[in-house]
């Protein structure tokens, strides 16, 4: 388990209002909030829009740019994994824009993403840090995941 420190948990606390601000409004996928740190501040932040796409880690890169390569991405659910007609998977993205390291509340109970992601991730060479403020990431995709668990 990592040892998170303050500035983790303030980050992920803006991820995570960021996707309660979404919650209810992105049809069948989850509301997931990302908030993209270089240098202690940050420089990109998204949530998955109305209707379900962009996600929010797509946003998140598009703001901050170039300077995402060498961050800290804090996001409420592991990055898919799949390939969409409506956009490309998330952790091709984020590995792509150079970022350093993630850290995220749970995996994706999609059985197409469910730690793909992660593994995809940490292939590329990017640390993953997973479980931070996890009770409220189960919260916020409660609907979501019951398709998946029942």
């Amino acid at each position: 388990m990592a040892h998170w420190t303050q500035a983790d948990r303030r980050f992920m606390e803006a991820a995570l209002d960021l996707a309660g601000s979404q919650r209810g409004r992105t049809g069948l996928s989850p509301a997931v909030g990302c908030v993209i740190v270089r240098a202690d501040q940050i420089v990109g932040q998204g949530v998955t829009s109305d209707g379900g796409r962009p996600h929010g880690e797509a946003l998140a890169l598009a703001e901050a740019g170039d300077q995402a390569r060498g961050a800290t991405v804090y996001v409420t659910l592991e990055p898919c994994a799949h390939v969409s007609e409506r956009g490309p998977a998330c952790v091709v993205s984020l590995i792509d824009a150079g970022i350093a390291r993630l850290v995220c509340c749970l995996q994706d109970p999609d059985p197409r993403t469910a730690g793909e992601g992660f593994r995809r991730l940490r292939q590329a060479g990017i640390e993953v840090d997973v479980g931070l403020c996890e009770i409220e990431g189960v919260a916020q995709i409660a609907e979501f995941r019951a398709r998946f668990t029942g």
